[in-house]
C-alpha cells in the first residue's frame, strides 16, 4: 500500500509539473516580457540629454496657458501614470471626454490615445498641450516659455546640437518622447513567469492566466503591453450600458470615419492594470472584478463565476512591474520674458 501511494503523489506531482510546463509554454506564444533596455525610437535617437530634458518638460506646469497644468496632472507618475478619474479635468475646469491612457509603457503601444489618432509618442506629446479643453496653450507658447529661461536654451542645445534654432515645438514632442519611452516596467511577477521562473506565479495567478487564455480574453490583450496592439468594437457581442459607452463618443470613427470604426477603440493594455482604476475609457469601473465581468459579457459573450472573476483579477495583479523611480526635477527660473499664465483665454 505504501509503494502504491508513494507512486500516486510521484504521478501527481508529474501530472501537476507537466501541466505547469504547458501552461508556461503557451503563454509565451501569446505574451511577452517587458524587456529591459529601452526600444529604440522611429526618427528619435534617445540620449540622455534628451530624456532628461524632457522629464523636466513633462512636470513643467508653465507650458500651458493657466501656468498650473502639466503632463504629469493627467498622467501622474505616482499614480500608475493616470489622474483620479473618472476623465480629466483641464483648463477652466473643463471635463474631458475620455479617461487618460497611462503613460507607464506607452512606448510598446501600436499607437497612442484611444482612438489611435497619433502614431507615435511624439505626435502625442503635441496634441494635450494645443487642446483647449486641457493644456490650452499654442506651439508659439511652449516655444516662447523656454527661449525666455537661458537654462531650457542650454538643455536644448545640449540635447539637439545639431539644430538651428535648438529649441522648436517638435524638439519640444521628441524631448517628451525621449522620456516618456523611459517609464517602462519590467520584472513584474508575470514578466519572471515568461521568462522561465514557474513559482513567479501563485496557484490562484496560474489558474486566472489559464483562464485568461481558454476563455479568449488574450485574443484582444497579448503581447508584451497585455493589449495596445489592435483596435476592437467595444461591444462586440452585447453593447455595454450608455454610461460605459456614451452615445456621442464613437471611438476610432472619429479618425477614419469609416463606418466600421464606429465605437472601436484601442485596446487597454493592462500592464499594471490594478494601480490605475477607474477603468474603460470612459472611466465608469472602479473595480477590477467589475471590469472583468463586463468585459465577460459585452466582448466575449460568457458569464463569469465569482470565483473566475477573482482567479482573472489574481492573474492581472502579477502584472505590475517595477516602476521607475523619478526624482522630481528642479525647473529654471522664469523671467520677465516668460509669458505670463492665463487663465480666462
Amino acid at each position: 500500500m505504501r509503494k502504491v501511494s508513494i507512486t500516486a503523489v510521484l504521478m501527481l506531482v508529474s501530472c501537476n509539473a507537466i501541466a505547469n510546463d504547458d501552461l508556461m509554454m503557451t503563454a509565451k506564444q501569446i505574451f511577452k516580457p517587458i524587456p529591459s533596455a529601452i526600444p529604440a525610437l522611429k526618427d528619435n535617437p534617445l540620449t540622455t540629454e534628451k530624456a532628461e530634458l524632457g522629464k523636466m518638460l513633462f512636470f513643467d506646469p508653465r507650458l500651458s496657458a493657466s501656468g498650473i497644468i502639466s503632463c504629469n496632472t493627467c498622467h501622474n507618475l505616482g499614480t500608475g501614470g493616470v489622474d483620479a478619474g473618472p476623465t480629466s479635468v483641464g483648463h477652466g475646469w473643463q471635463r474631458g471626454a475620455r479617461r487618460a491612457p497611462t503613460v507607464y509603457n506607452s512606448v510598446f503601444n501600436v499607437a497612442q490615445f484611444w482612438d489611435g489618432r497619433a502614431p507615435d509618442l511624439k505626435a502625442q506629446a503635441k496634441g494635450p498641450v494645443q487642446a483647449s479643453a486641457e493644456m490650452n496653450a499654442t506651439a508659439d507658447h511652449v516655444t516662447s516659455t523656454l527661449n525666455s529661461m537661458e537654462d531650457y536654451v542650454g538643455k536644448f542645445k545640449q540635447a539637439f546640437p545639431r539644430d538651428t534654432p535648438p529649441v522648436t515645438f517638435d524638439n519640444f514632442a521628441k524631448a517628451l518622447e525621449a522620456f516618456e519611452a523611459t517609464l517602462t516596467t519590467p520584472g513584474a511577477p508575470f514578466d519572471q513567469y515568461l521568462n522561465g521562473d514557474g513559482n513567479a506565479l501563485d496557484d490562484h495567478q496560474k489558474a486566472g492566466l489559464r483562464l485568461f487564455m481558454d476563455k479568449g480574453c488574450a485574443s484582444c490583450h497579448n503581447g508584451i503591453n497585455i493589449g495596445g496592439q489592435e483596435f476592437f468594437p467595444f461591444g462586440l457581442i452585447e453593447r455595454p450600458d450608455i454610461k460605459l459607452l456614451p452615445a456621442a463618443d464613437q471611438g476610432r470613427f472619429e479618425v477614419t470615419k469609416a463606418s466600421s470604426d464606429r465605437y472601436v477603440f484601442r485596446v487597454a493594455p493592462l500592464r499594471n492594470v490594478s494601480l490605475r482604476a477607474p477603468y474603460f475609457h470612459s472611466g465608469q469601473v472602479w473595480t477590477l472584478q467589475e471590469a472583468v465581468g463586463i468585459m465577460s459579457e459585452v466582448q466575449l459573450g460568457a458569464k463569469l463565476t465569482e470565483n473566475e472573476k477573482n482567479d482573472i483579477v489574481a492573474f492581472l495583479s502579477s502584472l505590475s512591474g517595477r516602476l521607475p523611480k523619478i526624482e522630481y526635477p528642479i525647473l529654471p527660473t522664469r523671467t520677465k520674458e516668460t509669458p505670463p499664465p492665463s487663465l480666462d483665454r
